[in-house]
């Protein structure tokens, strides 16, 4: 057998980013072939993540990458809040989102056959993160935007992303708008777009909250006073309806208008958005990121 020198176990490591202690392994598995023992690796990676993808993964980041009216979000992630602020983890997450980007790719399932700056897939450098951080860890979401428009990009701590395509305006207008997003999370972005089954539901909901003294009034009042309400709650639930949060006196609609510009359209993604979460203690989330 060739000998397992430490030079050796430091250049698979460099090269893999696995720990000392599998490195050697790989290399007395393989007896000291370097690639043999990187691909041997490798597959240990896959099987590891193979094995651990039935953990629930409800924590992780959103990985953003852009080129001016091109931008991607990417929803990246692990079981535990200590894995996704793993500095590892996030240059997973970053590279995940800037392969998405220039691959021109628009779901997950592309996404994963897609190569990263080292030369693995995706799916391949998934696993070697697995292998290394010891969580299950999975690439869930995306959003794209191609545009010939102006294009706002935000993200929150790493926990709330949001894309807006703007028609006129600036730059600045663009990532204001995108901030206003993340924290009021508007679900339309303007009147036209709120459903009527929405607000046929609405006025039903305003008509049954009414006294029987306002019930009485006339036809064309109450027809009034229901139409006040449910105008109140389309400005609450639409993007240009909302007060913008960058300039409270003013609404974003008039705060859009008066730049001369238009919002096309937005999304949203938060981390563990419609995830069971499973609760735990901060030990047993310790001891679970510390497990190989």
């Amino acid at each position: 057998m060739a000998e397992i020198t430490a030079s050796l176990v430091k250049e698979l490591r460099e090269r893999t980013g696995a720990g000392m202690m599998e490195c050697k392994k790989a290399l007395t598995q393989n007896n000291g072939d370097i690639d043999a023992a990187a691909e041997w690796l490798r597959k240990q990676g896959l099987a590891k993540a193979d094995k651990k993808s039935s953990r629930v993964a409800a924590e992780g980041r959103i990985a953003l990458a852009q080129d001016g009216g091109k931008a991607v979000l990417v929803e990246v992630n692990s079981e535990t809040d200590f894995v996704a602020n793993d500095s590892n983890f996030k240059a997973f997450a970053e590279a995940v989102a800037q392969a998405a980007l220039s691959s021109g790719a628009t779901d997950v399932d592309t996404l994963k056959a897609t190569r990263v700056a080292s030369g693995e897939t995706v799916e391949e450098a998934r696993a070697a993160a697995v292998a290394k951080l010891g969580e299950n860890i999975q690439v869930r979401r995306m959003v794209r935007v191609d545009s010939a428009h102006t294009v706002g990009a935000y993200v929150h701590g790493g926990k709330i992303g949001v894309l807006v395509e703007l028609a006129g305006g600036n730059a600045d207008l663009a990532r204001g708008l995108a901030m206003h997003i993340a924290a009021m999370n508007p679900p339309y972005n303007k009147a036209a777009d709120v459903p009527a089954e929405f607000i046929a539901k609405e006025k039903e909901i305003e008509l049954a909250k009414m006294s029987e003294k306002d019930k009485a009034k006339p036809a064309d009042i109450l027809e009034k006073i229901i139409t006040g309400k449910i105008n109140k709650i389309i400005n609450e639930v639409t993007l240009y309806g909302q007060p913008y949060v960058l300039d409270g006196d003013k609404t974003v609609e008039a705060v859009v208008k008066a730049a001369g510009a238009d919002v096309i359209g937005f999304s949203r993604l938060v981390v563990g958005e419609g995830i069971e979460k499973v609760q735990e203690d901060y030990l047993a989330e310790v001891a679970k990121a510390m497990q190989v």
